[in-house]
């Protein structure tokens, strides 16, 4: 049975769908939502959302945000939110690359919990995306 998923940023839907099952890290632990679960609300951790689909499984890059589960509807409200099949792996590595290097190099001018906060989002949309990429960018499909 499925359930309908929504997932929502400041700026926009990133996706409306049907999923299986949905899994990912919220406030008390890792989750696994399936249709009919009991009402929720909770925070979410940013991670990799696992989507299982009619088709098969895709993935999500997420920052911090909310989950709102009714028994026939997940809703997640987050910063940001990236199709593992839309991500520019890229980017992305360059983004890891400057990260790295402003943690290496250090000194007064750098932030260094904003440097690493960027290191694990790049290294976060990298995972997704491979993830992704090996189980056939199916959401790709459905956007």
């Amino acid at each position: 049975m499925d359930v309908a998923l929504e997932v929502i940023t400041p700026d926009r839907v990133v996706l409306r769908t049907q999923v299986t099952m949905v899994s990912l890290r919220g406030g008390g632990g890792e989750l696994g939502i399936l249709a009919r679960h009991t009402p929720l609300s909770t925070t979410v951790k940013p991670g990799i959302v696992k989507l299982k689909l009619p088709q098969g499984e895709d993935f999500l890059a997420v920052a911090s945000g909310f989950l709102q589960v009714v028994p026939d509807r997940i809703t997640l409200l987050v910063d940001t939110a990236e199709v593992g099949s839309q991500i520019e792996t890229e980017r992305a590595q360059r983004a890891r690359e400057r990260a790295e290097k402003r943690l290496a190099e250090g000194g007064p001018d750098v932030d260094m919990v904003r440097a690493q906060a960027a290191l694990e989002r790049a290294m976060r949309r990298l995972e997704v995306s491979e993830m992704s990429a090996v189980n056939g960018e199916i959401l790709k499909q459905l956007l």
